[in-house]
C-alpha cells in the first residue's frame, strides 16, 4: 500500500507567515485561504475577544499543538 504523505507549506496572505496543514476560510470574503492562527483570531474578533486575549488563547493551543494534545 503507498503511503503519500505530502505536506505542503503555505504562505499566509493576511500576516506572511508560513504554516502547515490545513487553512481556515477567510470570514471577510468566504473564500480566501488563511493559516490557522489567523482564522482563530477572526473568529475571536468577531465575537469581542480583545487583542491580548487572541494572543494568550493562540499561545495555549499552540502549547497544546506542541505536547500532542
Amino acid at each position: 500500500m503507498k503511503n503519500d504523505n505530502i505536506v505542503r507549506i503555505q504562505r499566509c496572505p493576511f500576516c506572511g507567515k508560513t504554516y502547515r496543514g490545513v487553512p481556515a476560510t477567510s470570514r471577510t470574503d468566504g473564500k480566501t485561504q488563511i493559516c490557522p492562527d489567523c482564522g482563530t483570531r477572526e473568529a475571536l474578533e468577531s465575537i469581542g475577544v480583545s487583542k491580548e486575549e487572541q494572543d494568550s488563547i493562540i499561545q495555549t493551543i499552540h502549547q497544546c499543538e506542541q505536547r500532542g494534545l
